[in-house]
C-alpha cells in the first residue's frame, strides 16, 4: 500500500509486507523527485518531476504559464492576477466549466497517471491512497489518470490495485502529526 501526499508537495509514504518502509536510508518515498518529462513544471528542484506536475504548486505553476500566454481568461483576467493562481482557483473555474482549466487539471491527471503507473508496476501494490488535491478534485483528475494507467501499467497489476482518495481529507495533516506525538 502508499499513501500519497499530493498537497504542497508530492511524496508517499509505503506499506510494504504489513510494515512502513522507510528504505536504506529513511527516504523511501520520495516520489515526487521522479521526472516524468524532460521539460516541465519545476518541483523538488527538477524540471518535469512528479511533483511538478502533481502539487498544488505545480498545478499553480503550469496554470500562470497557460494564463501568460492566453490573458484573459476567467480565472486571470489580467496580469496583475497571475500572482493570486493557485490549484484552487483553477479548479474552481474547471468545475464552473472554463475549458483553459480543464486542460490544466487533464494534464496534472495524466502525469498522475503515469506516476502511479511507474509505482504500481514496481511494487506492484494492492491499494494507493491519495490526499488533498486528489481528495477534493478527483472528478478532473481521474479520467486522464485511468486513461494513462490503462496505457502505460501492466495489466495484471493494474487490475488488483484500487486507487481511492484519503478519507482524512485536509485533516490528515494534524491527525498524523498527533500520531507521531503520542508515540
Amino acid at each position: 500500500m502508499a499513501f500519497l501526499t499530493f498537497g504542497t508537495g508530492m511524496g508517499a509514504g509505503l506499506i510494504l509486507g504489513g510494515k512502513l518502509y522507510s528504505g536504506a536510508s529513511g527516504m523511501a518515498g520520495e516520489c515526487g523527485h521522479i521526472r516524468l518529462a524532460e521539460n516541465g513544471p519545476i518541483g523538488y528542484g527538477k524540471h518535469g518531476s512528479f511533483e511538478g506536475f502533481c502539487s498544488g504548486g505545480g498545478i499553480a505553476r503550469m496554470g500562470r504559464a497557460y494564463a501568460e500566454k492566453h490573458l484573459p481568461l476567467s480565472w486571470c483576467p489580467t496580469a496583475a492576477d497571475l500572482d493570486s493562481i493557485s490549484a484552487k482557483t483553477i479548479a474552481e473555474a474547471a468545475l464552473a466549466g472554463d475549458e483553459s482549466a480543464r486542460m490544466i487539471y487533464e494534464e496534472c491527471g495524466r502525469r498522475l497517471g503515469l506516476g502511479l503507473s511507474i509505482l504500481i508496476d514496481l511494487l506492484n501494490l494492492d491499494r494507493i491512497v491519495i490526499g488533498s488535491i486528489f481528495q477534493r478534485s478527483e472528478n478532473l483528475l481521474r479520467p486522464a489518470m485511468e486513461s494513462v494507467l490503462k496505457a502505460e501499467t501492466l495489466p495484471l497489476s493494474l487490475s488488483q490495485c484500487e486507487i481511492v482518495p484519503a478519507e482524512l481529507g485536509d485533516s490528515i495533516g494534524d491527525i498524523a502529526a498527533l500520531s507521531v506525538a503520542l508515540l
